[in-house]
């Protein structure tokens, strides 16, 4: 089936083919592995204090939205989040639906020391590899987008290399396939990512699918602090929060109201 999900997933494939022209599989992977263990626990520690966390997302655009920042000032963006208090920041990298870029991340990367998700559609262990000589503490792995063995795989090589690995799902059926892969941190979407639908119940529904012992993040959708303040009342550990953040006239001040709202 033709979705907005299998297209972005194919541009990750020729993405993969081309920048391995630039930089070979044996060489990325050799880069990666002699950097030692990466920021993975840095990145889950922040989002098991107490109370919900929030991480905070650069985007300049969506499938869903269209250009959300004409201008874009990304430096600023994270600065703000920084100054704010974000307790991680996701960065989108894929270029043609999100018009992100390795370079942006690396550029944000070099002026924080909050904990970074790299925000892409993985479809290859490259760019696992490719994530941590980047310098990103974490990664994003879309259930929808793997098999068992797949996921399962990438899963680990993310705990040889000190990634971590935010396993977003949508469904009970992913949950349970992420759950059996070992994954320590799902998140949930609200976004139906093949059709981009947005529907606020999801990660309430799907709460008490995940077991104890796994971190819950809630991704998507969430606007207000109202939407924060019933994430906190389900027991979400963390947030991911874009648009809401990008669009607010006072990226710091939206952030304070957010963390009000959660208590």
């Amino acid at each position: 089936m033709d979705t907005i999900l299998s297209r972005l997933a194919d541009a990750a494939r020729e993405r993969v083919k081309e920048d391995s022209l630039r930089v070979p599989l044996d060489e990325m992977r050799e880069k990666a592995l002699s950097l030692g263990p990466g920021g993975g626990a840095a990145f889950i520690s922040a989002l098991s204090k107490k109370g919900l966390r929030f991480i905070c997302e650069v985007k300049k655009a969506s499938p869903s939205r269209g250009v959300i920042s004409e201008d874009f000032p990304y430096m600023q963006i994270a600065r703000d989040y920084t100054q704010a208090g974000a307790d991680a920041i996701s960065c989108l990298t894929e270029p043609k639906w999100f018009l992100g870029s390795d370079g942006i991340f690396r550029e944000i990367r070099a002026s924080t020391g909050t904990p970074m998700l790299r925000k892409d559609f993985t479809v290859d262990d490259y760019q696992l590899y490719q994530a941590r000589v980047m310098g990103a503490d974490a990664v994003l792995l879309i259930a929808a987008l793997h098999t068992e063995r797949d996921l399962a795989g990438r899963l680990a090589l993310c705990e040889q290399m000190g990634l971590a690995a935010l396993t977003e799902t949508h469904d009970e059926e992913e949950i349970a396939l992420a759950v059996s892969c070992g994954a320590s941190l799902i998140g949930v979407n609200n976004r139906n990512l093949r059709d981009f639908t947005v529907d606020l119940g999801n990660a309430a529904r799907l709460r008490d699918k995940i077991p104890p012992d796994r971190l819950f993040v809630a991704e998507s959708g969430v606007k207000t602090p109202r939407d924060v303040r019933a994430l906190a009342q389900i027991g979400a550990d963390a947030a991911l929060i874009g648009e809401a953040l990008m669009t607010a006239p006072d990226r710091k001040a939206a952030l304070a109201a957010f963390r009000e709202a959660a208590g």
